[in-house]
């Protein structure tokens, strides 16, 4: 406020000035004092014309600052004219919205460096008024589909017309499916698209992201391998460091001349220690071999309540041992087809890890129950074990993974093969103090 008193006071001092002149201008005449007079009349015309331009400077100066903030325009400097005291509030002003804007511009500039380094096809439309603009396409889907950064949805048409129809025909509702694209005349390729849509400050955009299906097989794939390697290469060592170790102590051994009694004894220990990390090194072999090599099912009809109740009963002294209560749930006969011998295979093994699962635990209890839905049947197996971490609930049906001891990490992997080769899934729900996996199968 006191700025603006500034103002004022220096435009009040220059209008009593001028007035003053006027008057004294006025009274020279009266006077026939015509040359004083002429003379004070110039002055009083010059100090008009210093008061029109102060009045003009000033609101031009106050009109270019709010015209540049309200086109958003902040590359104007008005450094220059700090000696407006009076405007120090809206240059300051000023100077917080330029900020604001440059802050904004970094960001969108490290927004789109990241999207445009993501290889995944994006796509960005804004609507205005009732057609729909392109506000951002990053480089991958411009280089993967060879198409200019086009600015209007009608140019991508043109390029991309399969992509288009089906947005078109959705009327840009949101939507996760696959799809065929024809990419520069080659051989078409399937992508999976998903799509989204958003309203901000009354602004709608439809988010568009496009996945080679092939891209992301292949990184399954290859994080598959990794993660199979990582485990193969730890079970190789565990056998081939200890065996490698006692060759070289059993090789500095039998370079003496004599042994005694203490020798012979380290030597017996070696021999028995390497025996039985050959074994163990070949039962691995052979459980990969097994993983690997698995048979194609041999499918018969098979009742699944004869079935379930068969593997409860060859698991029912380890359940006792353990005083595991088990709860056939099971209360439908159906018969299903399936390779017998592979399906017991796979109840023993999901049984087998509940029981395991339970170790330690007050409440032991493993509950089996069955679904039909939309022609397909749901095999249950509950228990109220600790369920599955959730750091290696990813990791729990990769071959060779296991938080046993004993264990050979093949029990869960082998089953989901199974069931895979008979056109249906194996799933887990983890939840508190409870697991659930679910065996699903086409009728």
């Amino acid at each position: 406020m006191f700025k603006n008193y500034k103002l004022y006071q220096l435009l009040f001092f220059r209008l009593i000035l001028v007035v003053f002149c006027v008057g004294l201008s006025i009274y020279l005449f009266s006077e026939d004092l015509i040359y004083t007079g002429l003379f004070s009349g110039f002055v009083t015309f010059l100090l008009l014309t210093e008061l029109y331009f102060f009045l003009r400077n000033a609101f031009l100066v106050f009109d270019r600052t709010i015209a540049s903030i309200l086109q958003n325009d902040f590359s104007a400097d008005f450094s220059q004219h700090k000696s407006y005291h009076n405007y120090a509030s809206l240059f300051q002003l000023y100077g917080k919205l330029k900020e604001k804007q440059h802050e904004q511009l970094s960001k969108d500039l490290i927004y789109r460096s990241i999207l445009n380094n993501i290889e995944t096809g994006i796509i960005i439309l804004q609507k205005e008024n009732e057609s729909w603009n392109i506000f951002l396409m990053n480089d991958y889907f411009s280089k993967h589909f060879e198409v200019p950064k086009v600015s209007r949805w009608h140019y991508l048409k043109n390029q991309l017309p399969s992509l288009c129809e089906i947005i078109e025909a959705q009327d840009f509702q949101e939507m996760k499916t696959s799809l065929q694209i024809r990419v520069n005349k080659q051989d078409t390729q399937t992508f999976l698209i998903q799509t989204s849509a958003t309203k901000t400050f009354d602004q709608e955009y439809y988010i568009i992201l496009l996945d080679s299906i092939q891209k992301v097989v292949e990184k399954k794939e290859k994080e598959a391998w990794i993660n199979l390697m990582k485990v193969i290469s730890h079970e190789l060592l565990n056998s081939l460091t200890p065996i490698r170790s006692l060759s070289q102590n059993l090789n500095e051994l039998v370079q003496q001349e004599s042994l005694s009694a203490e020798d012979l004894e380290d030597i017996k220990q070696s021999v028995a220690t390497m025996h039985n990390r050959s074994n163990h090194l070949q039962e691995f072999v052979e459980s990969y071999r097994k993983l690997a090599m698995l048979p194609s099912p041999k499918k018969e009809k098979t009742e699944l309540s004869e079935l379930v109740e068969s593997c409860l009963q060859i698991m029912q002294p380890l359940f006792k041992k353990e005083s595991i209560a088990v709860v056939n749930q099971l209360n439908f006969k159906r018969w299903i087809t399936v390779d017998r011998n592979q399906m017991e295979q796979v109840l023993i093994n999901l049984l087998t890890n509940s029981m395991y699962a339970l170790e330690g635990k007050d409440q032991r209890e493993i509950s089996i129950s069955a679904e039909l839905k939309e022609k397909r049947l749901y095999l249950i197996i509950t228990d109220t074990g600790a369920g599955i971490e959730p750091e290696i609930e990813d990791k729990i049906f990769l071959p060779f993974f296991t938080t046993r001891k004993d264990g050979a990490g093949i029990g869960l992997t082998l089953s989901k093969n199974i069931i895979e080769a008979h056109g249906g899934y194996l799933a887990f729900e983890n939840g508190e103090n409870r697991t659930k996996f679910t065996v699903c199968l086409l009728e």
